[in-house]
């Protein structure tokens, strides 16, 4: 009707399949993590130093700091989006999508800089 307030809608259960599918994607991002996190760890400790004094270091940290990022962002991400679809809102746009790609795009052209240069 004319002049009342909209209400917002009511909080619903969505349909399992969107509610597992929105968790299948949170645990991905999460073994992304863990995989960045085990590169990290693995440069620092196995790969031979690079010409450049400090390099397999920065290789590595470069690799956990994108984890990090990753890990603690993961779980917020999840629950926006699980409140988006219990309200029958549009999802919310995530920046770290960005973040992840340009920062896996440094460490493999730090990667294959190193490697060229060695």
């Amino acid at each position: 009707m004319h002049g009342e307030p909209e209400r917002p809608p009511a909080d619903r259960e969505p349909d399992y399949r969107f509610t597992l599918a929105n968790e299948r994607t949170f645990l991905a991002w999460i073994r992304t993590a863990l995989g960045l996190l085990a590169g990290g760890v693995a440069v620092g400790q196995l790969v031979p130093p690079f010409a450049f004094p400090g390099a397999t270091l920065l290789l590595g940290l470069m690799c956990i700091a994108l984890a990090a990022v990753l890990a603690a962002t993961s779980y917020p991400r999840w629950r926006a989006v699980q409140r988006a679809m219990r309200a029958d809102r549009p999802l919310p746009r995530s920046p770290v999508l960005v973040v992840l790609a340009v920062g896996v795009l440094l460490v493999a052209v730090t990667a294959g800089v190193l490697v060229v240069v060695a």
